[in-house]
């Protein structure tokens, strides 16, 4: 009798992005890149049912096929920081795991949905597979993404190409190289303000 593997979900990498490369600026704004965010009539939402997005139709379609089977989140203490932790409600998912040398200790919402994991990327993306089983889970882009994309445990990479040049800023892959890597043909959706690209990883 063979032991029965468990279904999993996919790693995914994703982010607004420019069309040079920056998912905000220097000093962490996003500027016109969550433009297409309200600029639609379509109202739809990711994992915090009070914050609703107003966009086009094929953006709508593409938030809810992509974010739909989302059940995990895994960022880093800088986007938690800046955030705030969106005040205890995950973004995106069911709970949030925050990749961090040192968990905070006076943080406002300690019976929020976050865990906070002090021994690397790997172990935060393991943890949250854990926690969504066969649903998907969210990994911010900048250094987490390239540190998970690197480790080889990214399934799909998302980019919502919106129409500016930054000049500088905050890369998706942050702020070190990657080596070489294939992904395949895009799937490709059309949104207003938002070019949104599907990457499945190659193996390698």
């Amino acid at each position: 009798m063979t032991e029965e593997v468990p279904i999993m979900g996919k790693v995914i990498v994703g982010a607004t992005v420019s069309v040079d490369g920056f998912i905000a600026d220097e000093n962490d704004n996003v500027g016109p890149l969550f433009e297409w965010y309200g600029n639609g009539d379509v109202a739809t939402t990711m994992g915090d049912p009070d914050r609703v997005f107003h966009v086009s139709a094929a953006s709508a379609e593409y938030i809810r096929s992509t974010s739909g089977n989302v059940r995990a989140a895994v960022i880093g203490r800088h986007l938690f920081d800046i955030t705030n932790g969106w005040h205890g409600v995950p973004a995106a998912g069911d709970h949030v795991f925050v990749v961090t040398h040192q968990p905070p200790t006076n943080w406002g919402f300690p019976d929020a949905p976050f865990t906070f994991v002090t021994d690397g990327v790997p172990s935060a993306i393991a943890q949250a597979q854990a926690y969504a089983g066969d649903g998907d889970v969210s990994v911010t882009s900048g250094d987490i993404g390239r540190q998970a994309l690197e480790a080889g445990l990214v399934d799909e990479v998302h980019l919502s190409v919106a129409p500016v040049i930054l000049g500088s800023g905050k890369r998706f892959f942050g702020s070190s190289s990657l080596p070489q890597q294939l992904l395949e043909n895009p799937r490709t959706i059309e949104g207003d303000r938002a070019l949104h690209l599907i990457y499945a990883v190659r193996p390698s």
